[in-house]
């Protein structure tokens, strides 16, 4: 008869991410992950794993969370322009209350491991397209309102705008300066016109 787990899995699971978070994939060892998750090693392999499998889980958890949030800006944000500079101003607000600078778990892990990681790769490859396909919806129904210059190619407008919220995650590991922020914002909807 199997033992029944005396830890919740969704909480460690959250410690997980927090870990591979602030020490990225390769920083993490077996004995980090022990030692913060507060669970046996025996405890860890039999529920998740490898330090591979955790680390899939713990990104896939981070994604799932993070994709709503920002789909659910996008799409439920009446005029296209506002959804739009909602989600930068969100992205950023979010950033900046990071204390650590840790970034974003999905934008570290295409910089650490996707290169050399085919599953990784393919995850960031599906989140970005995911992320794309909500500002393309954005920016065509701005463009249908004519609320946003049809002069421009709405999956060109999309991928540039994405560019950019992966741009502000990355700046906010090095800066605070809410007007570095700011000019970003000012600029990428400055695009939209």
């Amino acid at each position: 008869m199997a033992r029944t787990k005396d830890f919740d899995e969704n909480e460690v699971l959250c410690k997980a991410i927090d870990i591979f978070w602030h020490k990225g994939y390769n920083g993490t060892s077996m004995q980090d992950l022990v030692d913060g998750l507060g669970i046996s090693r025996s405890s860890l392999y039999d529920t998740y794993g490898d330090k591979h499998t955790l680390f899939i889980k713990a990104l896939q958890s981070y994604q799932d969370t993070n994709s709503g949030k920002v789909c659910n800006i996008v799409s439920n944000t009446g005029s296209a322009k506002e959804a739009i500079k909602k989600l930068l101003e969100y992205i950023t607000v979010e950033m900046l209350s990071d204390k650590k600078h840790k970034g974003c778990f999905m934008v570290n892990a295409e910089v650490e491991v996707a290169p050399h990681d085919e599953e990784v790769n393919r995850m960031i490859c599906q989140n970005d397209q995911q992320m794309e396909d909500a500002f393309y919806m954005a920016i065509k129904k701005g463009q249908e309102s004519c609320e946003i210059s049809s002069q421009k190619d709405a999956k060109a407008l999309a991928r540039f705008t994405f560019n950019t919220v992966k741009g502000i995650r990355v700046t906010a590991k090095s800066t605070t300066d809410k007007a570095v922020f700011d000019d970003i914002i000012k600029l990428a909807m400055a695009a939209l016109d």
